[in-house]
């Protein structure tokens, strides 16, 4: 599953870990509720900046945001000096694919730019 499909739920759980309510994040967001809503249910595209948003009302860093997961991998491990938990996050790929996009988003917006300082020199 790409982590567009299983961002919104990531969104909804932290939100509810920091009892956060749709309401509010809407205000943070100057959204409404409704538009909000639609984001942390997939129904809404959630680009770049959105993203950065969010992760800013939340108090999470995008990092934090792609990686967590409710299901952590615990594996307990006994060793001389007693037992330790080993916490393995998987969200490699997902940054990466996150800073693939934000990297064709600067890409284009230099393109962009660019014409514009053309068009006025």
């Amino acid at each position: 599953m790409s982590y567009k499909k299983q961002l919104p739920g990531k969104i909804r759980k932290i939100r509810e870990i920091k009892g956060f309510s749709q309401d509010y994040m809407a205000m943070q967001m100057e959204m409404s509720q409704r538009q909000y809503q639609r984001l942390e249910s997939g129904k809404a595209d959630i680009n770049m900046s959105k993203l950065e948003e969010i992760c800013k009302t939340l108090e999470v860093s995008i990092d934090q945001l792609l990686g967590f997961d409710e299901k952590y991998i615990f594996q307990n491990c006994n060793n001389a000096f007693g037992r330790e938990n080993e916490y393995h996050n998987h969200f490699p790929q997902q940054l990466e694919e996150l800073y693939r996009e934000r990297i064709k988003h600067l890409e284009e917006e230099i393109v962009y730019l660019r014409n514009m300082l053309k068009g006025k020199l």
